[in-house]
């Protein structure tokens, strides 16, 4: 468990979690990293604290540096508990030390643990903290994606610790995007971007405008690898935050009796003739990467059976995850067959519209004949026009 160097005099020292496969519903299928590092300068820092269980592994790194009682300041970027839930543990260890947070942070770290004890130094937007040859400056991340976030700025070398912003959910022992390659990196951090920042779209295109005036060499995450070349994630970010979109339609389904399944087809191959396709299953397939492909798409047809005079439950629940998240610029179909009404795709058609996409409906009695699913594949083309 040794560190690693990302800048003269900065190391890696956080932990990796080959084994969890699920973040709040966010599916981890090649786990995830918690990202700390130790800055050694006349006074020793410690950018974030790790999930508790891993805080031995972080100590253990950190150790063949710098003796952890050493450290004099801990910065909490952010107090989820992926991050901060070690804090109290590592505090034990570097007693002296005194946590660097937001006002909001502090408020919320003295609901997690109990703190009168802790040394507590708030930081607002532009206050510097001088460690030496080093300067670190503290930017103001509320709502990226909690009220108490902060990202941390290193002046001399151009490093922005930037939390849960450019992360990704991947474990890797490479810390860098190059290491690992750009493109897998990317495809990790667009799964992130999806399922955790999709919602704060508007927040984040305000946010990398305030960036442009800071010059960065690095960009170090939270979770998963660095970024050596910021211009390629930053614009990756501008663009799914404008949610600019490929000729791609998405079909997401469920079934009782396979009618609902025939639509999906017909309509997915009728979509095919204009745009790329993605066919899925919402309980076969991972919503991670259903909302993922959802987010640079320019159409989704979505469909369910009538059950219980509503919407099949499966749908259901994707269709409040995919609310939360908040998609924009879309066009829509709600399918679906039924037995006594067709109640499910007027529910699927009001919360796509809701999403505020410019949404058709077609519904289908039992199974759909011959016609029907002809009309399907129309409507499926039509869409992917």
């Amino acid at each position: 468990m040794n560190p690693k160097e990302i800048s003269e005099g900065i190391f890696w020292v956080g932990a990796i979690d080959w084994e969890e496969r699920d973040f709040h519903n966010f599916q981890t299928l090649r786990g995830l990293t918690y990202n700390s590092y130790l800055i050694l300068d006349e006074k020793k820092v410690l950018i974030d604290a790790v999930k508790h269980k891993f805080v031995s592994e972080q100590l253990e790194r950190s150790s063949k540096l710098v003796d952890p009682k050493e450290i004099e300041y801990i910065v909490v970027n952010h107090i989820e508990p992926d991050h901060a839930s070690g804090l109290a543990d590592l505090l034990r260890v570097a007693k002296n030390a005194t946590v660097i947070c937001s006002q909001k942070g502090k408020e919320g770290l003295c609901k997690f643990f109990e703190c009168k004890d802790w040394n507590f130094m708030v930081v607002k937007n532009g206050d510097t903290l001088k460690i030496g040859k080093r300067t670190l400056m503290f930017l103001d991340m509320t709502m990226l994606h909690w009220p108490d976030s902060i990202a941390t700025y290193v002046v001399e070398d151009k490093i922005l610790f930037s939390n849960d912003a450019f992360g990704q959910h991947v474990a890797s022992e490479e810390r860098f995007a190059e290491d690992l390659g750009v493109e897998e990196a990317l495809k990790w951090a667009k799964l992130y971007y999806a399922n955790i920042l999709m919602p704060l779209a508007t927040l984040i295109k305000k946010k990398l405008e305030e960036l442009k005036g800071v010059e960065v060499r690095l960009i170090a995450p939270s979770h998963g690898v660095a970024w050596r070349n910021p211009k390629v994630i930053v614009e990756s970010y501008a663009r799914w935050a404008e949610f600019k979109a490929e000729n791609k339609v998405v079909v997401v389904y469920d079934t009782m009796w396979g009618s609902t399944e025939k639509l999906a087809r017909a309509i997915a191959e009728g979509a095919s003739k204009n745009a790329k396709v993605r066919l899925f299953h919402v309980r076969k397939d991972s919503w991670t990467e259903i909302v993922t492909e959802i987010l640079d798409a320019k159409a989704v047809a979505v469909g369910a059976p009538t059950i219980h005079n509503s919407v099949f439950p499966p749908v259901a629940g994707f269709l409040s995850y995919l609310k939360s998240l908040k998609p924009k610029n879309k066009k829509a179909l709600a399918f679906g067959s039924y037995g006594w009404n067709g109640v499910a795709v007027k529910e699927i058609a009001k919360a796509l519209e809701e999403l505020g996409f410019e949404t058709q409906q077609f519904a289908v009695k039992f199974r759909p004949t011959k016609e029907e699913l002809q009309r399907a594949y129309e409507l499926g083309a039509e869409l992917s026009k």
